[in-house]
């Protein structure tokens, strides 16, 4: 069986003054149909780059993006409205990915009117997303500045369900909002690919909620993945030390066994034009010269790859 979304050695380089930064820089790995897949690092590491370079908001540098076993890297505009069926995002911020000018009901009419949605069926696919991701029917007239952040989000959500996409990315869906609402658009995401079967790209740099909702963990470094293996394994044996830090920062509940916090020291590679080796090396407490050669991505065990060579030596 063909994985949902597979990438292969993906690039997305821009020119910028003084060369090229590599936002996304030679990243493959699978989602398995009706997982979810987190993507977790820091701010500026490329992973939500690397959603939008996957659903064709940006071309690629380099690489294959395959779509049920279908290589869709390069694709026209016909080709693009119709795999626009099958995958979607669900923004970060709410508000601004929405039209401020529209009613909630056109806003998520918007995409079914764009395939030709007849307006009675229009109105009855509306009714039908909004009772399913929670939007009270008496918002249906009233427009975004008028919703709280919760009830905003749960209408871009709503938008991204309309085409009955097979793959969704989530662009840091609760990064902008409570904790409290935080936890009803989770469980409604939750709720959603248990009911609908959705392929989940799940991007984050909060690890405590990629815990919660993924099955698998892709951890982003300046453009490059360092680890990937199931949530289970990363939090219980991180392997790379950019992601024992990752996890060192959680907060912790347990006063008895308090977590020892890993600071990490020395200042960032720049992703212009970076050389080869270790992206992690300047910071990296454990570099030797053996560092500066390529790194790739390894498979320690079952499903568990790391791109560190003095993890391999001590494995």
């Amino acid at each position: 069986m063909n994985p949902a979304v597979e990438v292969r050695h993906l690039k997305k380089y821009f020119e910028v003054h003084g060369g090229l930064l590599h936002a996304v820089d030679d990243v493959s790995f699978k989602i398995e149909k009706g997982t979810t897949m987190g993507v977790v690092g820091e701010s500026g590491c490329g992973k939500s780059t690397l959603g939008r370079t996957i659903i064709h908001l940006q071309d690629s540098t380099d690489g294959q993006i395959l779509l049920n076993g279908e290589d869709i890297t390069v694709v026209n505009s016909r080709e693009l409205k119709k795999i626009r069926q099958q995958m979607q995002i669900i923004f970060q911020d709410p508000y601004s990915s929405i039209n401020p000018r529209m009613t909630i009901e056109e806003i998520i009419a918007d995409p079914l009117k764009s395939y030709g949605w007849k307006k009675k069926e229009l109105s009855d696919k509306v009714t039908e997303l909004m009772e399913f991701t929670g939007v009270e029917d008496r918002l249906r007239m009233s427009y975004p500045h008028e919703l709280d952040g919760g009830r905003r989000q749960r209408v871009g959500i709503a938008r991204a369900l309309a085409l009955d996409p097979q793959f969704i990315v989530c662009d840091e869906p609760v990064s902008a909002l409570d904790v409290s609402i935080q936890a009803q658009v989770l469980n409604l995401l939750m709720d959603l690919q248990e009911k609908s079967g959705l392929t989940l790209m799940f991007v984050t740099h909060d690890l405590s909620v990629v815990k919660l909702i993924a099955d698998n963990i892709c951890v982003m470094y300046l453009g490059q993945l360092v680890e990937t293996s199931s949530t289970k394994k990363i939090f219980d044996m991180p392997l790379h030390p950019y992601t024992k830090a990752l996890l060192s920062a959680v907060p912790s509940v347990d006063v008895d066994h308090p977590a020892k916090r890993i600071l990490i020291q020395g200042e960032l590679t720049s992703p212009i034009n970076p050389k080869p080796g270790c992206r992690f090396l300047a910071r990296c407490p454990y570099a030797t010269e053996q560092c500066r050669e390529p790194q790739q991505l390894v498979e320690i065990e079952d499903g568990h790859f790391v791109s560190c060579c003095r993890v391999r030596e001590i494995n």
